[in-house]
């Protein structure tokens, strides 16, 4: 009977072991979808862009042909892609016109998980956002500190806090 109950507490443990297993997986698996879906649309932001070059160089070979006065070949002033519409195909402003909890609180909720400080920080100038103080750092910490949509759960470490993951679903 004893030897019965050994197994039973064995098997038990390793069904508790895999279901463990296979929700940290889910979650990775999640994460990585995240991630897949990000870099897509970078991807089709990038090729947008380079479109957009390619088009604008062939007009300015085309114009050059083509336009010619008295004086001879007059080139048509060819229209630039704005360093601001740049910017926006490539992500660079993603952030811009947002306070710092707010483009916090996207990247958290897009990245589906708890990230430092430092990782936010460097989000948030990727994407754009200025960030005001002498320590950068330590600003995004303090800001999400006082913001009640953000719990700490480590070091400098911010999520999404659960009260608030529950009111965006409903």
């Amino acid at each position: 009977m004893e030897e019965l109950t050994d197994i039973l507490v064995g098997l038990e443990q390793r069904i508790s072991a895999y279901r463990n297993r296979y929700q940290e997986l889910e979650k990775k698996r999640r994460r990585l979808d995240d991630e897949i879906a990000m870099i897509k649309k970078y991807l089709e932001l990038a090729e947008t862009l380079y479109r957009v070059e390619a088009d604008k160089a062939k007009l300015a070979s085309l114009s050059s042909q083509i336009i010619t006065d008295e004086k001879g070949i007059r080139p048509l002033p060819v229209t630039d892609v704005t360093d601001q519409s740049r910017e926006i195909l490539l992500g660079k402003s993603k952030y811009v016109g947002k306070s710092v909890p707010e483009a916090a609180y996207q990247i958290l909720r897009e990245a589906s998980r708890p990230m430092h400080a430092k990782e936010l920080l460097q989000r948030l100038l990727e994407g754009g956002l200025q960030i005001k103080g002498k320590t950068p750092l330590t600003s995004v910490a303090t800001s999400l500190k006082r913001d009640k949509r953000f719990q700490k759960v480590g070091p400098n470490t911010f999520a999404v806090t659960t009260q608030q993951e529950l009111t965006a679903v409903v």
